[in-house]
């Protein structure tokens, strides 16, 4: 829905929905749709909007633009406050996300504790209406993952082969917030020397609180899940809040957002990224009302920039062109610091793919600096005062100042491993073969795995990527670095964004000294002349091409069907053979848990009891939420095992070990 709609505060929406009869309840979901067209008028930052011929819904957002009190809406029917009317009208805003009130004082010590006495008076709109950055390809592929803050670890990041938006934290636990009031003392679960803390009883109620609500979402499907369920889940996460279950609290208000996304027929499908933030949920309220005292359980406010101490050398690594959807268009440039901490500058607005061309060679936004997004990749920056997004974004704060600097080279792959370029991955390969619009490559050094695939970044036609890989496939033995991300559906294939010549060989680019030893694959154009004079190799035998689904996808399968169907669906196939089939294939391949799993989801989702009447009911619903988690643990952590064993030469986890 493309409504302009402030963002209204979790609770706030919950109260609207709670108010209501059984009767509006049932009659919501299609009040929330036809508001698509109600009229909308904005005046002095007061928002109306038209529900009929004597019903006018009155928004009153906060000095942050943000809804954060039931008082600021109110309805002209008779039957207000308790009316449909107000409560589609919220449930058709964005989702807040409350930052905390440290922040929006603007405190001076940005690392102190947060004030978490109450909800904050400002918050950040996410969600269907939130900012875009890279988007998805239009021929379906994934966009580029938000590439993670200077917090993170130095090389291959983990997370990056997570199928979640990256917008939620990867790490909420890096420190545990104060408590609440009314989060009750913590209770010692342990003794020893190093007592650990389990989660107090107020913390337990409300974990199992957003359990129930989550169970109650995965049972339902998308189509069932409507604003009814979606205000169950907000308001047990203003209850996790409350308690101080940040992370909970995170996750949960994912959920709804991504279950909106699914829902809203004019968003782009992401039912992948719905069940990884129902993975995420279930799991954290799971652990927390079994009592485990794992501290990043409880996880920490989330601060929604950060200025690092002393000035960001930064290195160039490549542009990435962005076509999203909503017709936003761009481009995005991939900096890494001397660790390899990643960051990017975004420069993303409505345009299409015709600003997407354009835009790479466009003057960078970072306050007063004057340069080009050209210049910065194949060069560097000193950034002093700078403010960072939890994503790695630079932003244009006010104090910013930066300066250009000289670049280096990628940092080469270790042996059998690949260079530290922040979320990106550097392979050094020799092309074999063209497959269709794909490159078929031999990783180096060669470690008999067979060939790998290169497939477009992006498919559009008036980007490069398409172009610029024929061109590499028509010179068989060309020995190249590249740099890209593998794919997060194909263990075997990776998305290059951009390529290099290999040292020490002939048998390499030959590449314009303007270019600074890099091309990038979206925009800069390969010709007859960047290649060498001779050829690199003879024909030589066709490759096979890699076999980029593994049995795995069976497993995703049932799990994703769970996610939009519901249980029923999830039990369709135990009533047939095709269930018995996908877990005869898994054990064949190897994956004998997955096999177990896969026949055991469909076992419990089938296994409903009838009720006195003898109507079919849902069961128990913690048993099938319970199995389903088992089923999306093991298929994320598999999936990542074999990712970083393939890419980064990493010898199976224990995730891989469990096949």
């Amino acid at each position: 829905m493309s409504l302009a709609l402030p963002p209204v505060a979790p609770e706030v929406f919950a109260s609207a929905v709670e108010s209501l009869t059984t009767r509006l309840r049932g009659r919501l979901d299609a009040a929330v749709e036809a508001l698509a067209g109600a009229p909308v008028t904005t005046e002095d930052g007061t928002v109306r909007v038209r529900c009929g011929e004597d019903a006018r819904v009155t928004l009153t957002p906060g000095p942050a633009g943000t809804v954060t009190a039931p008082g600021q809406a109110h309805c002209t029917c008779l039957l207000a406050p308790r009316c449909l009317h107000l409560a589609a009208v919220l449930g058709a805003c964005p989702v807040a996300d409350t930052i905390p009130a440290a922040d929006a004082a603007d405190a001076a010590d940005e690392d102190g504790p947060a004030d978490e006495d109450g909800p904050a008076d400002r918050a950040r709109p996410v969600g269907r209406d939130r900012p875009t950055g890279p988007g998805r390809a239009p021929d379906g592929a994934r966009g580029p993952h938000r590439t993670p803050g200077p917090h993170r670890t130095p090389g291959p990041d983990p997370d990056a082969d997570r199928r979640a938006d990256p917008d939620r934290p990867a790490g909420d636990g890096r420190r545990a917030a104060p408590g609440r009031p009314g989060a009750g003392k913590e209770a010692l679960a342990g003794s020893g020397r190093r007592p650990v803390l389990a989660p107090s009883a107020d913390r337990a109620r409300a974990a199992s609180g957003l359990w129930k609500a989550a169970a109650a979402v995965l049972s339902a499907g998308t189509a069932g899940a409507g604003a009814v369920l979606q205000a169950e889940v907000l308001r047990a996460a203003h209850t996790a809040r409350l308690t101080g279950l940040h992370r909970a609290e995170a996750a949960a208000l994912d959920v709804v957002r991504r279950l909106r996304d699914e829902r809203d027929p004019h968003s782009p499908r992401a039912l992948a990224a719905l069940a990884d933030a129902l993975r995420e949920l279930l799991l954290v309220t799971h652990r927390l009302r079994s009592a485990d005292p794992d501290p990043a359980l409880i996880g920490a406010v989330r601060h929604h920039h950060h200025r690092p101490d002393g000035p960001l050398r930064l290195y160039g690594v490549c542009r990435e062109p962005v076509i999203g959807p909503d017709g936003l268009g761009g481009v995005v440039t991939h900096l890494v610091d001397g660790d390899g901490h990643g960051y990017t500058l975004p420069d993303v607005k409505p345009g299409g793919p015709a600003r997407a061309r354009r835009a790479g060679t466009a003057h960078v936004a970072l306050r007063a600096f004057l340069s080009d997004h050209f210049r910065v990749s194949r060069g560097g920056l000193i950034v002093t005062g700078a403010v960072v997004a939890p994503d790695g974004r630079l932003l244009p704060e006010p104090g910013v100042r930066a300066t250009f600097a000289a670049g280096r080279p990628w940092t080469p792959p270790d042996p059998g491993g690949a260079g530290h370029t922040g979320s990106l991955t550097v392979r050094d390969v020799e092309v074999a073969a063209t497959d269709g619009e794909d490159l078929l490559v031999h990783v180096l050094p060669g470690r008999g795995d067979g060939p790998v695939r290169l497939a477009p970044a992006h498919r559009h036609p008036v980007l490069a990527h398409t172009a610029n890989l024929r061109r590499l496939g028509e010179h068989p033995g060309l020995r190249i670095r590249v740099v890209g991300r593998p794919d997060p559906d194909r263990v075997t294939t990776l998305r290059p964004l951009a390529v290099a010549p290999l040292p020490g060989t002939e048998a390499t680019l030959r590449l314009p000294d303007d270019w600074q030893g890099r091309a990038d694959l979206g925009y800069d154009h390969l010709r007859d002349d960047h290649f060498p004079a001779e050829p690199a190799s003879g024909p030589g035998p066709l490759p096979t091409a890699p076999a980029d689904d593994s049995p795995l996808w069976r497993v995703r399968r049932l799990v994703e069907l769970a996610v939009a169907g519901g249980r029923r669906a999830a039990a369709e196939p135990a009533r047939g053979d095709d269930l018995r089939g996908h877990a005869t294939a898994l054990r064949r391949a190897g994956f004998v848990t997955g096999a177990a799993l896969v026949a055991a989801l469909g076992e419990v989702a089938a296994d409903r009891t009838r009720d006195a009447f003898g109507r079919l009911d849902e069961g128990d619903p913690d048993r099938y939420a319970a199995q389903w988690l088992a089923t999306a643990v093991y298929l994320a952590g598999t999936e990542a095992a074999l990712r970083r064993d393939h890419w980064h030469g990493r010898p199976p986890g224990p995730a891989g070990s469990a096949r």
